[in-house]
């Protein structure tokens, strides 16, 4: 069994991206995105994607479909790393779902192992700073291994952080519990309702992750 993994990635606006800069200027919604970007210099690759509203627009991009509420568009990618879907083509890898909305665009996408993905995310970071890693979730080991999923920690602020880990070290979560939430605030220099604002705003970022 394979231990790909799949990584979610939001860009908050992606400077260079045509997709993104189209769902800005028109305020619409663009997926069903299909991406033929390939490793090294390419200037035939094309992406073809779908819009919830038809539109004129100024770039190179052409209408090939429309039909109802049906948009089809497509554009040729020139020379260079432009946008993030160019970006992973060079590492070759396939691109799972990419929707853009009002500028603000989602991807998520296969990485063979941890070490291409770690390259993967360092090269989308240096081009793209506004990146933030949604979810990740590696293959199931085994034919009735389980999915594991990673926790994006750089979600929690540095004060919940500090917060699950006092509480953690402090025996908050055990049961029968080693301490309650007056002494983890004690501890924290913090009132019990601040610190249970706190552990609720980082267990919920959490739970996003997991389920």
């Amino acid at each position: 069994m394979s231990d790909g993994i799949r990584a979610t990635i939001e860009f908050a606006r992606p400077e260079g991206c045509p997709l993104a800069d189209l769902s800005a200027s028109e305020g619409a919604t663009i997926d069903s995105v299909r991406v033929s970007v390939c490793p090294g210099d390419c200037e035939a690759c094309v992406t073809e994607f779908s819009m919830d509203t038809a539109c004129d627009p100024e770039t190179d991009v052409s209408q090939i479909f429309s039909h109802g509420s049906t948009h089809r568009y497509r554009f040729t990618h020139g020379e260079g790393v432009r946008c993030p879907c160019e970006c992973l083509g060079r590492f070759g890898c396939p691109v799972d779902r990419y929707v853009a909305r009002d500028g603000a665009v989602t991807i998520a996408f296969y990485a063979a192992d941890y070490d291409q993905l770690r390259n993967v995310v360092g090269a989308l970071r240096e081009r793209f700073p506004g990146m933030d890693i949604e979810r990740l979730i590696r293959s199931p080991a085994g034919e009735h291994g389980q999915d594991g999923v990673f926790v994006e920690r750089s979600r929690l602020t540095p004060r919940q952080l500090e917060v699950l880990e006092t509480a953690y070290e402090m025996g908050y979560f055990e049961r029968p519990r080693r301490a309650n939430a007056t002494e983890v605030a004690a501890a924290l220099d913090i009132n019990p309702s601040t610190f249970g604002e706190h552990l609720a705003a980082a267990e919920t970022k959490i739970l996003e992750d997991v389920l």
